[in-house]
C-alpha cells in the first residue's frame, strides 16, 4: 500500500555540519552523495547557507589573487565545450513559505513522490530505499523508521551523514528534528529511536556497511 510522506521545512535547524564539511562543500571537494546531503540541509538552514556563500566568496578572492597559469589549447577547447552542457544538479531554490515545501535538491534527485519509491524492509521498524546519484563511493538512501521504532545498536565502519526530513529521532547524544544534520565517524556507536508520535524519514549517506 502506498503511503504519502510530507517533508516539513523548519526555519532553522539545531544540528549542523561542522565548518570543515561546509568548507569542503563550498570548495566542491565533497563526493556527489555527500554534497547532495549537505545541499539538502542548506535548504533548511539560512545560517549554514550564508556560511557557504561567505566561504565561496573567500575562495573566489583567493583564486583572483593567484598568478595566472598558461593553459594549452586542448584544455581550453575542452572547457569551452563543456560550457554548453547542462549542469547535472541544477535546481531552483527551495520554497520556505509553506509546510509542504520539499528541499529542491531532493525533489531533483528523486523526480517523484515518496510514495512511488520501492522500500526494502531491513527490520520490523526500519525500511530503506536507495537513491541513485552515480557516486560509487557512497551509498545514498532514504530511511523510514516507524513511530517509536528503534534501530539496534550499531557502529560504523566508515562515516555516516544523516539529515532528518520528517518526524525525528533521538539517541544518547540528543534529539533531532527536520533539517537537523548528524555526522557519525568511524567506530561511533548509537541506537536511534524514532519519536513515538510520528514516523521518521531521513536521508543517509555512508561509505562503508554498518556493523
Amino acid at each position: 500500500m502506498e503511503q504519502e510522506y510530507r517533508v516539513e521545512v523548519k526555519a532553522m535547524a539545531k544540528h549542523h555540519p561542522e565548518l570543515d564539511i561546509l568548507t569542503e562543500h563550498a570548495a566542491g571537494s565533497l563526493s556527489l552523495a555527500q554534497a547532495a546531503c549537505v545541499s539538502a540541509h542548506l535548504s533548511y538552514c539560512d545560517c549554514c547557507s550564508l556560511t557557504v556563500t561567505h566561504l565561496q566568496t573567500v575562495g573566489a578572492a583567493m583564486f583572483e589573487s593567484l598568478d595566472p597559469a598558461p593553459v594549452g589549447d586542448a584544455i581550453l577547447d575542452r572547457v569551452l565545450t563543456r560550457l554548453d552542457e547542462e549542469a547535472p544538479l541544477c535546481y531552483q531554490p527551495a520554497q520556505r513559505s509553506g509546510q509542504d515545501a520539499t528541499p529542491a535538491l531532493l525533489s531533483r534527485l528523486m523526480a517523484g513522490d515518496f510514495s512511488e519509491l520501492v522500500w526494502k524492509k531491513v527490520t520490523d521498524a526500519l525500511r530503506m530505499t536507495p537513491i541513485r546519484t552515480g557516486d560509487r563511493q557512497f551509498e545514498f538512501s532514504l530511511l523510514h523508521i516507524k513511530a517509536g521504532g528503534e534501530i539496534p545498536h550499531h557502529d560504523h565502519r566508515g562515516s555516516e551523514m544523516t539529515l532528518v526530513l520528517q518526524g525525528g529521532f533521538s539517541d544518547d547524544r540528543g534529539s533531532y528534528y527536520p533539517g537537523d544534520f548528524i555526522y557519525r565517524s568511524k567506530n561511533d556507536v548509537h541506537a536511534p529511536r524514532a519519536f513515538a508520535d510520528e514516523d521518521c524519514l531521513c536521508l543517509a549517506v555512508i561509505d562503508a556497511p554498518l556493523r
